[in-house]
């Protein structure tokens, strides 16, 4: 059990200057993100359009995965932190997320960045869930081809908040967030959707995967909007 948390933060941007701006900084923010205090593993990430995987970039929006020993370093960074102030000044839209692990299997960068919180809500029936793959070079072409049909039962689902394709590499890195009303829509969507269950038996059989993760974490607090709404229902 730890007070480890997790925030998860997106950014989205308008104009070509501050896209342009947006697209330099996944190269250069990492000198001032490593350096960050409390903040023991990050990722700096693209997106895809659509939902879940999706090869084709989103330019307008990005996103920021960052694991803190404790919440006050993570209130610290987001309320002093000179790079999170130049992030402000040219993101049209900001949203953060505050998580509590519940579980997590599998690694990301060769890690396991995800400790089980010691102080989940039982009241609190929102489920966040992070899966990331980097996938097989000779598996590519398969993957791909597939993806459109396992990401069927995320249109028009009624009990999902909110969902975006994020990664660090486009085509192989590949990461997916996304934002429930409770765990029984995540179990529907896992266990109820044939277009998932035979997504499950591909990754199986094909072994599209080289590294994964999947973790579910419960959220607890909010920064920001997204599309003029906040994602969290409390």
């Amino acid at each position: 059990m730890s007070n480890q948390i997790t925030t998860i933060t997106f950014f989205r941007y308008r104009g070509l200057y501050h896209k342009t701006w947006a697209f330099m900084m996944m190269q250069f923010a990492h000198k001032h993100l490593i350096k960050v205090e409390g903040n023991s593993f990050y990722k700096l990430m693209g997106s895809g359009k659509g939902l879940g995987f999706n090869p084709l970039p989103d330019w307008s929006v990005y996103a920021l995965l960052q694991v803190w020993e404790n919440e006050s370093y993570a209130d610290k960074y987001f309320d002093s932190s000179k790079l999170h102030q130049r992030y402000i000044f040219h993101a049209d839209e900001i949203c953060s997320l505050y998580l509590k692990n519940i579980s997590a299997g599998g690694k990301w960068s060769n890690k396991e960045p995800f400790e089980q919180s010691s102080s989940l809500d039982a009241l609190n029936p929102q489920i966040a869930v992070i899966t990331r793959a980097t996938i097989k070079f000779s598996k590519l072409l398969k993957f791909w081809s597939y993806v459109p049909h396992s990401e069927k039962p995320l249109k028009n689902n009624m009990d999902l908040i909110f969902t975006k394709g994020i990664g660090e590499v486009p085509i192989m890195q590949m990461a997916t967030f996304s934002l429930w009303k409770n765990i029984e829509a995540v179990k529907a969507f896992a266990y109820q959707s044939k277009a998932h269950q035979i997504a499950i038996q591909k990754t199986r059989k094909i072994q599209w995967y080289k590294e994964e993760l999947f973790s579910r974490f419960q959220p607890y607090k909010s920064r920001g909007s997204w599309e003029g709404k906040k994602l969290l229902l409390r």
